[in-house]
């Protein structure tokens, strides 16, 4: 039963952090793709900023943040919110910011591939700039989206330093499955241990090699 429950809570919450980033990573990666602004280096760099921090150094921050003294967790209280720390509502946010890399890359390589011919062309045909980007940008960058939600789902049902600082090892609430093949070596349990980790190495595969066929596929098209 805790294998399945620990199933559900990572589908769910990974299911959840990528419908919301791909929502929160479009205008983001929209600008950084056509801002010429210094600005855009700075915002890039803390976006880029969860790829190269180890896990337990976010997690912790996040915990601060989260907190009861932390900026997140004092609009949390307005809100009448009383913890977020170590609740499945706390991975939630600790999973938006870690895995926000790997939702806004994606998505603004796809934006720079189109150039400006595409938009300039809209232009002259007297299309606004947001009918241009709903009509034209937007399906165009259709292959940076499903790079984006597939490697946002896999990056976060893979977590596991944020998710242990943030979440602990809570059944039923916070115990995902990361954490319970951690659990699961940590008791010697081993048998257990190899089956869901067996699951995810044979996910992780898949999910690289469905990237690999898409990434081909695309190239083939624009060929």
């Amino acid at each position: 039963m805790d294998a399945f429950k620990a199933i559900q809570l990572t589908l769910e919450l990974a299911g959840l952090t990528t419908a919301l980033l791909l929502v929160i990573a479009t205008p983001i990666a929209w600008w950084l793709s056509q801002s010429k602004s210094w600005l855009s280096s700075a915002v890039g760099a803390i976006v880029t900023l969860p790829l190269v921090l180890p896990p337990t150094v976010l997690g912790f921050y996040l915990l601060i943040a989260i907190g009861p003294q932390g900026f997140i967790g004092y609009l949390a209280q307005i809100l009448g919110i009383e913890s977020l720390a170590f609740t499945f509502s706390g991975l939630l946010i600790g999973s938006l910011i870690y895995s926000l890399p790997f939702a806004v890359q994606p998505i603004q390589h796809a934006f720079e591939a189109l150039g400006d011919r595409p938009l300039e062309v809209a232009a002259t045909l007297r299309a606004s700039p947001t009918d241009a980007f709903f009509s034209i940008a937007l399906p165009m960058a259709k292959s940076g989206f499903i790079n984006a939600a597939i490697l946002t789902f896999a990056h976060t049902i893979g977590e596991f330093g944020m998710v242990l600082m943030i979440g602990g090892n809570i059944p039923d609430k916070t115990r995902v499955i990361s954490t319970l093949i951690y659990g699961h070596v940590e008791a010697l349990e081993y048998t257990q241990a190899h089956w869901l980790a067996g699951g995810m190495l044979i996910f992780s595969f898949a999910i690289l090699l469905c990237l690999n066929l898409l990434n081909r596929r695309a190239t083939r098209v624009m060929l």
